[in-house]
């Protein structure tokens, strides 16, 4: 019998492989980055080394395939094929939201990839709300089940208030990271889903012993705009107001950055220009989701691929342009920012 959760996990799909649920107005900044361009970059292309350590794994691309989907045997087909693309090119994988993992035992199969990614770094996923309510060995558990080797614990109180049904406390969140933090066996990862993180926030799951976030900045994915088609009424009316709701990504990684975390690009990252703006920023890694989504749907695992494999010709052109041997390189490139963006990091302290 296909559940609630599960009804809601096939319709995020099918909304995601569209185009309808993108911001509509607001973007994500990166755009606001001028890179300046390096004619003499003393570089071959097929050396530039686009590897990162992150979580305490090595990726060979600075690539995190985003948190997506999960619960269902469409999700399965999803994450299985995904999963082993990141196998595949050195990236690291998201599981989408285990809600229905939690809820169901049952579904326990759609989210576990192990066996087509037993190298790669994978990231499992669980809404701050639901972990307030459990206890610790419960999540760990969850964890353990998946083989992650760590936790993204998600913030979503914009796509929650819109959503039918949705949360409406998000009262003990700050409390909730700082008992996972301390007593998981795996690092916590501090993520949004679209909205970004502030300098304030970012400063407050530091303070509760998170060192990893994940912006999912405004700018991709409108989870606002997902659960606005979803509703009707009330609700939806609520929905289209905060549609374009959030801080964008480029701002969203600056603050993070700031706050010394080690931060994730999430949200809107559509190509390698993308993602090297993002590295400059002092980004550790981008996370895509949607374009690889959308991929997939057009022509499986060979399309998802052919994606992947175009963003790294991107990356590795964009930075032999800016003369970076190296990922840490493009830390210290020359970079000019523009308006409304050097407004946005002038908030910073």
């Amino acid at each position: 019998m296909t559940t609630t959760i599960q009804r809601r996990k096939d319709d995020h799909l099918d909304l995601c492989a569209t185009d309808e649920v993108a911001f509509r107005g607001a973007t994500t900044l990166l755009e606001r980055v001028q890179l300046v361009h390096q004619s003499l970059p003393d570089l071959n292309v097929d050396d530039i080394d686009t590897s990162v350590s992150l979580l305490g794994k090595q990726l060979k691309l600075p690539i995190v395939i985003a948190a997506m989907t999960g619960g269902t045997e469409r999700a399965a087909e999803v994450n299985r094929d995904l999963a082993s693309i990141a196998e595949a090119y050195g990236l690291g994988f998201g599981l989408g939201s285990q809600r229905a993992m939690h809820r169901q035992p049952e579904t326990a199969w759609t989210y576990q990839v192990r066996e087509w990614a037993p190298k790669t770094l994978i990231l499992g996923n669980m809404g701050v709300v639901q972990a307030r309510e459990l206890d610790s060995r419960v999540i760990a558990k969850v964890v353990q089940d998946i083989g992650a080797d760590a936790l993204c614990v998600h913030l979503n109180p914009a796509q929650e208030i819109v959503q039918p049904g949705g949360d409406r406390d998000f009262r003990g969140g700050v409390d909730t990271y700082k008992r996972l933090a301390a007593e998981l066996p795996v690092p916590v990862i501090g993520k949004e889903t679209g909205c970004g993180l502030s300098y304030q926030t970012a400063l407050k799951l530091r303070a509760a012993g998170v060192t990893t976030v994940d912006t999912s900045g405004a700018g991709g994915t409108s989870w606002v705009g997902v659960e606005t088609l979803r509703a009707e009424g009330d609700q939806a009316r609520l929905g289209n107001l905060l549609w374009d709701w959030g801080i964008p990504t480029a701002a969203s990684v600056h603050a993070c950055v700031r706050a010394g975390l080690t931060t994730i690009a999430t949200g809107g990252i559509q190509s390698g220009l993308d993602a090297v703006r993002a590295l400059t920023l002092g980004a550790t890694a981008v996370g895509i989701a949607r374009p690889l989504l959308q991929a997939h749907v057009r022509g499986g695992r060979a399309e998802a691929e052919r994606f992947i494999e175009q963003v790294a010709r991107e990356i590795r052109s964009v930075m032999l342009l800016c003369g970076a041997p190296d990922i840490q390189a493009l830390r210290s490139v020359p970079r000019l920012v523009f308006s409304p963006l050097r407004e946005w990091m002038e908030l910073v302290p």
